[in-house]
């Protein structure tokens, strides 16, 4: 492939409320967080789009754990701001992340067959979790995040 062509894209979904953390799986969906709606969603090859789970927060990343389930961080939620046609998680005027409330972010798992979640995790060592990213199971099954913070007023 030529470097200066461009590959050719085909966009299969639409209307989505910031989605992050795709995971491909075998039947050729994608499973993926919507994260200022709260939700984990899938999107099949036709473009249909279908809510697998309504976890509130705000959902960031998702991975598929060695139990089959899915395996959600969720970073608490944001304060949502708009810019023109963008969509930002932070207040424009303060720079601050965190929504009202804010009671921190967890770790959950989710089952694929009935949308139920489970909150593992809300911190670590005694650490509250603050906005948990990304999360990555290793070859022995063990569960690695990030966590990015908030900031406050």
């Amino acid at each position: 492939m030529s470097t200066d062509t461009p590959p050719e894209l085909t966009e299969i979904a639409t209307g989505l409320s910031f989605p992050e953390g795709p995971v491909a799986l075998e039947d050729g969906s994608l499973l993926f967080v919507q994260i200022k709606t709260g939700l984990l969603s899938l999107v099949r090859p036709d473009g249909t789009v279908s809510t697998v789970a309504e976890l509130g927060g705000g959902p960031n990343s998702v991975a598929i754990g060695p139990d089959g389930a899915a395996y959600v961080c969720n970073n608490g939620g944001f304060i949502w701001s708009e810019m023109g046609d963008w969509t930002l998680p932070m207040d424009l005027l303060t720079g601050a992340s965190e929504p009202p409330g804010f009671g921190g972010g967890w770790i959950e798992r989710v089952d694929l067959e009935t949308g139920e979640s489970t909150v593992l995790y809300r911190e670590c060592h005694g650490r509250p979790l603050r906005g948990p990213n990304d999360l990555v199971f290793d070859g022995r099954g063990g569960l690695w995040f990030t966590d990015f913070g908030k900031t406050g007023e």
